[in-house]
């Protein structure tokens, strides 16, 4: 049963919020502030799990796609993304500060389900000009996030935009970061598996 999130309250990542972590340095500089994702935080809560809900809008950051901030767990806490409505690519990495040892990237649909293993960062990016990104994920009650390597490193590793003149999607290494290997893509989980894994 869908989590009617009109009830509830949400958390506002701004473009205020994000503009150190973005590619496009203009925009990030120029621009007005803006709301680019909402998070429902404990929209549900189940055996030591919690179900959280994002939708991230369909707004582009200059030439960049919108995406979320990126953070890694504390502690050794998985967490699993199912795609509610739109398309999403969930990004993974780990390493250790700016040397990164592995890079990948999962695309999904309504439906599909990615994990995030324990000791990876992650972004979530909406891949659309025009439809907003929702996804639910379940990860346990423990687990606490860290923002601060993407905050000083500018971002994930890799970028997602659109090349300025061609319009074409590319993804582009970050230059802070000082080892990135090619950036590798797994397929989506079709279906949610048991939860029991995380906890």
């Amino acid at each position: 049963m869908e989590i009617d999130i009109t009830k509830l309250t949400p958390d506002v990542r701004k473009l205020d919020d994000m503009r150190e972590v973005l590619a496009d340095k203009d925009f990030a500089k120029n621009s007005p502030d803006m709301d680019l994702y909402f998070m429902y935080r404990k929209a549900k809560q189940e055996n030591g799990l919690v179900h959280n809900i994002t939708v991230t809008t369909a707004n582009m950051l200059g030439f960049e796609f919108n995406k979320t901030k990126g953070h890694v767990h504390i502690g050794n806490f998985k967490e699993i993304y199912t795609v509610i409505e739109g398309e999403a690519i969930f990004m993974m990495q780990k390493g250790d500060g700016e040397k990164i040892v592995d890079v990948y990237a999962v695309k999904a649909v309504k439906g599909e389900s990615a994990i995030i293993p324990e000791g990876y960062g992650h972004i979530t990016i909406n891949p659309s000009k025009t439809e907003d990104l929702k996804t639910g994920d379940w990860t346990s009650e423990k687990s606490k996030s860290d923002y601060s390597l993407f905050e000083k490193l500018q971002g994930a590793c890799y970028y997602y935009i659109l090349r300025p003149g061609s319009g074409q999607a590319s993804w582009i290494k970050n230059e802070n970061y000082k080892n990135v290997p090619e950036l590798r893509f797994e397929e989506s989980l079709k279906s949610l598996p048991n939860l029991d894994f995380l906890r």
